[in-house]
């Protein structure tokens, strides 16, 4: 086998013998080869330093190994009871930690915060049965919380991992009725939900779902600069001069932007890339090859913050095992 995109497609070419392309950071303690000297994918990078190729799939099926087959009922979250699945160990709180009420709102899963704010002047929430309608106001966890008369208090903690197929939009409701990320996931969890970040309606590829407002602020507000991977498909093959200029850094028409690694994903075909990058700027990668001429045909996400699509197939999610949530939590993953 040649290549697995994550989601059980293959490729194959029978005149070659097979080797690993790159490993996308949860690969097992397979040992990975160095590169002494400047190339990287067939182009110089000057002082930056070198990095494995990686593997679209995040460690599974690249390396030749058999995969499972599956019966048309299978289950990525079938190993454990639900209650099981999606309970987690609450980080320690001070319940007299004052918290914003907007916040409160949000983390109980009633409305995002800038929604919060808005319910709050309209005059709609009470706290300790006295209308709160100042933005800003801090309260107690322990104190009582009323929204349009009804008890509101924090949810539990939700996680899902979906490999996001096209034709989907990231949104939680859409006024052209079109498909969304919410539609694949219904029926994970009675909590309100939403996704970490976007992608685009094209694009595919490893996205998460949470209530937690704190973790999502985290993983994509720009200072925490979390790592993505991307396999991208251009109309064209992509030269090893411009290869070394989008490492280098492209400017594009909000600033300059470089990839932390690149290299071709195939030893034979050119016009198959995978881009490493940290930034969250709206459509990059996209814009990234754009601004050099190519047109991105195909545009698959297959690493975010330490999280891979690894045994998912498009449109299948699962729940985050406790372990992931924990790494995210204090930052471990890059």
């Amino acid at each position: 086998p040649r290549f697995n995109s994550g989601d059980g497609q293959r490729s194959y070419n029978n005149d070659r013998p097979y080797r690993p392309r790159y490993n996308s950071g949860d690969g097992g303690d397979r040992p990975q080869r160095s590169y002494g000297g400047s190339s990287y994918g067939g182009s110089s990078y000057g002082d930056r330093p070198q990095r494995p190729r990686f593997n679209p799939d995040g460690g599974r099926g690249g390396y030749g190994r058999p995969q499972q087959r599956r019966t048309p009922d299978y289950d990525p979250n079938a190993k454990y009871s639900r209650k099981k699945q999606i309970e987690y160990k609450e980080q320690f709180t001070d319940p007299n930690e004052p918290i914003r009420l907007n916040k409160f709102l949000a983390n109980a899963g009633v409305c995002s915060r800038r929604e919060a704010d808005e319910f709050i002047t309209a005059g709609v929430v009470s706290v300790n049965g006295v209308v709160v309608t100042e933005l800003g106001t801090k309260i107690k966890r322990a104190d009582e919380v009323k929204f349009h008369d009804q008890m509101v208090s924090i949810e539990r903690k939700i996680y899902i991992l979906l490999n996001k197929p096209k034709d989907t939009v990231t949104t939680s409701d859409d006024p052209q009725a079109r498909r969304t990320v919410m539609d694949l996931v219904k029926g994970a969890c009675d909590e309100r939900i939403y996704p970490v970040g976007r992608l685009d309606r094209n694009t595919t590829g490893v996205l998460l779902l949470t209530n937690d407002g704190d973790l999502a602020s985290k993983l994509t507000h720009p200072k925490f600069l979390k790592k993505k991977i991307y396999h991208v498909h251009t109309d064209k093959n992509v030269t090893k001069a411009d290869m070394d200029q989008i490492a280098a850094g492209i400017q594009l028409d909000d600033g300059e932007i470089h990839a932390d690694a690149i290299s071709y994903t195939d030893d034979v075909r050119r016009d198959e890339v995978g881009i490493e990058i940290h930034s969250g700027k709206n459509r990059i990668v996209r814009r990234i090859f754009e601004s050099l001429g190519y047109k991105v045909v195909k545009l698959d996400r297959v690493f975010f913050a330490g999280l891979t699509k690894k045994g998912l197939r498009r449109g299948e999610w699962r729940y985050l095992s406790e372990q992931e949530v924990n790494y995210l939590r204090m930052g471990s993953f890059e």
